[in-house]
């Protein structure tokens, strides 16, 4: 059974554990999930409803979108636990031979970049959420300002947990190139949470 299938507590409980998964990775993922959630939450409770007549057509082309970044988050919970676990296999390879200690190296590098690739792709579904949830702030039933405003604090929470484990996973990779892309890109996705970030709270905090 994935994570995201198991009762709350059980997921809690194993997250409290002395194992490693799931660990930060996989709750990176959840918080963009829950970010999603709380965006189509706020659309629905704006489509159709008096005075938002003007808004419900753009909600409602949001909401499938934000439906769609729930579930792909969703699945990464698993998907970032289960891309720590290739490390770690990739780790107990054999290195007896020269043969051997080079297939392991392989095999250590391109599990580090899939470990870093999926968090990287947390972070940017995160970005989207968190682009969505200042829309919905912004158009969205003034009633449920606050759940906009947890939306994007929970979206922002998402990309910066997810950033911190595509940047310990570069550390270790070899591959210049690779490294100095990923680092970019990083950046680049802080750099727009910062932004709006600031954006949306003075949105939520003007609508309450």
């Amino acid at each position: 059974m994935s994570f995201a299938s198991k009762p709350l507590q059980t997921f809690l409980d194993e997250l409290a554990s002395v194992e490693p998964v799931p660990g930060g990775g996989s709750v990176a993922a959840l918080s963009g999930a829950f970010a999603a959630s709380l965006v189509a939450m706020v659309c629905r409770l704006t489509i159709g409803k008096k005075n938002y007549e003007t808004v419900s057509d753009e909600l409602q082309s949001i909401l499938p979108r934000a439906d769609a970044l729930q579930r792909e988050l969703r699945e990464l919970v698993q998907a970032d636990s289960d891309a720590y676990a290739r490390v770690m296999d990739a780790y107990k390879l054999p290195r007896n031979t020269d043969t051997e200690q080079a297939a392991r190296t392989r095999a250590v590098q391109d599990a580090l970049k899939h470990a870093s690739d999926v968090p990287l792709r947390v972070a940017e579904r995160c970005a989207d959420a968190l682009a969505l949830a200042r829309i919905v702030a912004e158009k969205g039933n003034r009633n449920a300002a606050s759940d906009a405003g947890v939306g994007a604090v929970m979206a922002e929470a998402g990309l910066r947990g997810a950033a911190f484990n595509v940047s310990i996973n570069l550390g270790l990779i070899k591959d210049e190139a690779y490294v100095r892309a990923h680092r970019t890109r990083v950046a680049e996705l802080i750099a727009l949470a910062d932004q709006s970030r600031s954006e949306i709270l003075r949105i939520v905090e003007a609508r309450m």
